[in-house]
């Protein structure tokens, strides 16, 4: 008999749904039921053939033993290894690897030191930043947001150098990324299932939550829906998630990925609407009962290394070292640096700070945007 376990939070609709589905369905030795998990010692035995993740990027200690469950030969989907690796800005990175349109975008350093850093730590870091270039290159409006996480916590709207360094001051030790803000004709979000299944649904991120998924929505230009169907699967298929959702802005009818890392995406009937949960239910529940029984795959490599400079030039190979005069061995002594120095100690609790003048708000100040859940499940 092949199990699989639904891990999950606060959500209902979605898990039990998917349990009652996957049990109906007349599966020959396949059973679902929701995780049940305690302390787990190394000697714990495997418990389930399949687990799907919905809650690990919340819960450190489901995200560790979901690690053991790896090394135990069960098939996590999404992989928490990679997941835990995974960021926003390094999927721009993976994106443009693989053809897909993105924003311009800038990772920028936290504006308050990390935890037990001081200015002392920095030395590697240009102080100050060169302002002018980075937002000669990005432009106004931006968006500015975490390089990492979700729920559309701490994303602002930024429409000048006022508003962006009021939200530079107020992001203190977060990593935050700076990116051209889309003005789009069209949005959308897709579902994408097993690297193979792709629903596009129409979606309007200005409106509140409930109302994001258009009702009754336009049909689809054909030419345009192969497209964006093919940037899911490149993206999903180059960073290996099985459960995804992916949201394409569409200016001049180029569709750009805006936020791909979505690997515990919601899915409860009452946001999606009953059309689309039915999709997913349908899709997430039939592939999995056909996942199950294939067993794990140890990851060798994965797939977005092919995409990288590395992997498309062949490296140099290193010169052997010159031997020494007299044939002494022993560490060198290293040389002496030579020229200015590049960086300089920043201002206590000041990183990255604006030119004089430059970092008061202005009174309306920045505009932080809505989250998007109330629930937030690795949602941006």
């Amino acid at each position: 008999m092949k199990k699989i376990g639904i891990l999950f939070g606060q959500e209902r609709s979605f898990p039990y749904a998917l349990i009652d589905r996957i049990n109906a369905s007349g599966a020959h030795g396949v059973v679902a039921e929701p995780v049940q998990v305690g302390g787990i010692s190394l000697e714990s035995p495997r418990i389930y053939d399949l687990i799907l993740d919905r809650i690990s990027q919340d819960i450190p200690f489901y995200r560790a033993i979901l690690k053991k469950a790896v090394a135990d030969g069960t098939i996590v989907v999404n992989n928490p290894f990679w997941w835990s690796a995974d960021d926003k800005f390094f999927n721009n990175v993976v994106a443009k690897g693989v053809g897909v349109a993105v924003p311009k975008t800038v990772i920028l350093p936290s504006n308050q030191h990390p935890p037990d850093t001081t200015s002392e730590s920095m030395s590697n870091l240009l102080f100050p930043l060169n302002w002018d270039e980075i937002f000669s290159h990005i432009g106004f409006p931006a968006f500015f947001k975490p390089y990492s996480g979700g729920g559309w916590k701490n994303v602002y709207r930024v429409a000048n150098l006022e508003e962006f360094f009021a939200a530079y001051k107020e992001s203190g030790q977060n990593v935050m990324t700076l990116q051209e803000e889309i003005v789009f004709d069209e949005y959308f979000r897709c579902y994408a299932i097993g690297r193979k299944h792709v629903h596009i649904m129409r979606y309007d991120p200005r409106q509140p939550h409930e109302n994001r998924y258009v009702q009754r929505p336009e049909p689809i230009d054909p030419g345009l829906y192969g497209r964006i169907r093919n940037d899911c699967l490149k993206l999903t298929n180059a960073l290996g998630y099985d459960f995804d959702t992916l949201e394409f802005a569409v200016r001049d009818g180029i569709p750009y990925a805006i936020d791909f890392l979505n690997p515990a995406p919601d899915a409860d009937v009452a946001s999606v609407g009953a059309e689309n949960f039915e999709w997913v239910l349908s899709h997430a529940s039939q592939w999995l009962i056909e996942r199950v029984p294939s067993g794990a795959e140890p990851v060798a490599r994965y797939h977005w290394q092919d995409f990288l400079a590395s992997h498309r030039e062949p490296a140099r190979a290193a010169l052997p070292a010159r031997p020494r005069p007299g044939g002494a061995s022993g560490p060198r002594r290293a040389a002496a640096p030579t020229g200015p120095r590049t960086a300089a100690p920043r201002p206590s609790g000041a990183s990255g700070s604006p030119p004089a003048g430059a970092g008061d708000a202005s009174p309306r100040g920045p505009r932080r945007q809505p989250s998007a859940s109330p629930d937030p499940k690795g949602e941006a």
